[in-house]
């Protein structure tokens, strides 16, 4: 298969005060789509579950400049296309390769249970539901893990925020209608969280993704947890996503102790 060069999303911005929804069927078609970078290691393992738990699904992948020879990979099962860098362009740019009635953004390092599609569609035969994602648990145990996990399945049922490792769903109108995922550096799927609720409601699916804990661990679960909370706390108090994206990836004291010194 080749790889593609997607750079925008074209989508139609329908009426913005929109909250009932054309009902879908038990047969509703899905397209997965997969933001890829520098997941080489990572990326025909996933394909290789998706295509075989989801044979029935469209399979995107969207690479942002994989300085690893993922997309070749990932062209080698499914189609694959390029965009920007950035996990909000390139899931806009998958959706808008995309034809299905139902999109579903789902991570490299995110192994999604085989019983999600068919809950996934269940949930959407309810037209006042509009999207939503999976309990979440790490491919790892420890006491910091399991507190993240389980506070952020409360969260997800309680605020209505779904992140992106929670393998996101939404309805193709209504993320056409929302103009797709707002153009951030970070905290993008806070944000489309926060606007799909004020298009209807949103589900926590009664089945688990699991997810790599490798940032969290390397950097220091509590760590970790305590940045990500500022973080979040600073987007909703209005602080520029842009120096929130360069906070997070600086990491932790930890982390960036670990980080091999410079040479030459």
């Amino acid at each position: 298969m080749s790889v593609k060069q997607v750079t925008c999303l074209n989508v139609t911005n329908l009426a913005r005060g929109r909250r009932y929804h054309s009902p879908v069927t038990s047969l509703a078609t899905v397209s997965i789509v997969v933001p890829t970078l520098n997941e080489a290691t990572r990326i025909e393992p996933c394909l290789y579950r998706l295509r075989s738990d989801f044979p029935g699904c469209e399979l995107v992948v969207v690479d942002g400049g994989s300085a690893d020879g993922t997309a070749e990979l990932a062209a080698r099962q499914a189609r694959t296309i390029r965009s920007a860098a950035g996990r909000a362009t390139q899931m806009n740019a998958g959706a808008a390769a995309t034809s299905s009635d139902i999109l579903w953004f789902i991570h490299a390092d995110c192994q999604v249970p085989p019983d999600a599609l068919d809950l996934l569609r269940r949930a959407l035969l309810d037209p006042g539901v509009v999207g939503g994602g999976l309990q979440l648990s790490f491919d790892q145990r420890s006491p910091g893990l399991e507190y993240l996990a389980v506070s952020s399945n409360v969260r997800a049922r309680r605020l209505n925020w779904i992140f992106g490792d929670q393998a996101m769903f939404v309805r193709r109108e209504v993320f056409e209608a929302v103009g797709g995922f707002p153009q951030l550096p970070l905290m993008e799927d806070l944000e489309m969280s926060r606007i799909l609720r004020r298009r209807g409601r949103l589900v926590v699916l009664p089945t688990t993704v699991v997810v790599s804990a490798r940032r969290l661990v390397d950097q220091g679960v509590w760590r970790m947890t305590v940045l990500m909370q500022l973080l979040k706390l600073q987007y909703l108090l209005g602080v520029d996503p842009e120096r929130i994206r360069r906070r997070y990836e600086a990491g932790t004291r930890r982390g960036r102790r670990r980080r091999p010194a410079p040479t030459g």
